[in-house]
């Protein structure tokens, strides 16, 4: 696999909304987790929509991994121009200095927002550019907007020799439990 799709929720819809929250480092984590083998394996791409949430969290993830895997390429490739007028300042801020981590940016439609086709337009090439998917979603925590992703993604698996990689919520406590221990370890030191 050589482009990797990644995106899931957006961080309002897992009650983030701010990025101090405890829970983005294990996030970023149990991404980190799924990419490392992917990179060993030969990925270069790591593509996202650059929504607020797990797109940017995985964005950061990838900048972070070149310093260890230099060969490895990050993307945003918005719906429509501008995406974060609406943001507030802070956030403007944090997307700003992703944009400066990445290897290239574009957005599928030059216009601002007019309609949800531009969404339409937008997956329609992620998952034309891509051969996988990594999601983070966990519909047994309830329905949130990966779920179309989801259906998407698994009709392309199903189809196609399209890659389907999950993090659930167990993915996440495993990345939690797991900086627990390495914690614990260190203060027995």
């Amino acid at each position: 696999m050589k482009n990797l799709l990644i995106t899931g929720y957006r961080a309002h819809e897992l009650g983030i909304y701010n990025l101090k929250h405890k829970g983005i480092p294990y996030i970023k984590k149990a991404i980190e987790s799924k990419l490392v083998p992917l990179i060993e394996e030969g990925l270069e791409w790591v593509i996202t929509p650059g929504q607020y949430g797990i797109d940017l969290w995985a964005c950061e993830t990838a900048i972070a991994l070149k310093q260890q895997y230099p060969q490895l390429k990050c993307s945003i490739i918005t719906a429509y121009a501008h995406p974060e007028e609406q943001w507030s300042d802070d956030k403007k801020e944090y997307y700003m200095q992703i944009l400066r981590g990445v290897d290239y940016y574009a957005a599928v439609s030059k216009e601002s927002y007019q309609g949800s086709w531009q969404f339409k337009a937008r997956d329609e090439l992620l998952f034309r550019k891509t051969d996988g998917i990594l999601l983070v979603y966990d519909e047994d925590s309830g329905e949130a907007s990966p779920k179309f992703v989801k259906q998407r993604a698994l009709k392309k698996h199903m189809e196609e020799d399209y890659h389907y990689i999950c993090i659930g919520s167990e993915d996440i406590q495993t990345a939690v439990d797991e900086a627990m221990n390495e914690h614990i370890f260190y203060d027995d030191f």
